[in-house]
């Protein structure tokens, strides 16, 4: 997790830290082709130069962009599990369990909808 060191340290919350920690190790070890990078001082993973996911704390929630055509495409499924969402980013609350197959699911999707996107963002 060296890439993110500096953002990680700022995380003062043991509980948000740790969450944070477990989600980012897993998108590695669950796409271990993806590129881990901190911009606009959030965590995030690039495939071929494009973006594909971020990550972000918050007081109350984990903020996730996925691009607002991953939101779009999950909305259905968004509204059923009560996820509060708005046009780039999904937020999952702190006090629930984390839904890594979900987090998995729109990774692909983002992955498999960007696979000859040349630029960064859709």
């Amino acid at each position: 997790m060296e890439e993110f060191k500096e953002y990680l340290d700022k995380i003062e919350n043991e509980e948000h830290l740790s969450r944070i920690k477990e989600v980012l190790e897993w998108v590695k070890n669950n796409f271990p082709s993806l590129k881990p990078r901190l911009a606009w001082n959030q965590p995030m993973f690039t495939d071929h130069g494009t973006f594909i996911i971020s990550f972000d704390v918050s007081k109350n929630h984990l903020s996730i962009s996925p691009e607002n055509a991953g939101i779009v495409y999950f909305q259905n499924e968004l509204s059923d599990k009560n996820i509060e969402y708005g046009s780039m980013t999904l937020k999952f609350k702190w006090k629930n369990s984390f839904d890594f197959d979900l987090l998995y699911r729109i990774i692909k999707f983002n992955i498999d909808d960007k696979i000859n996107c040349n630029t960064f963002w859709r």
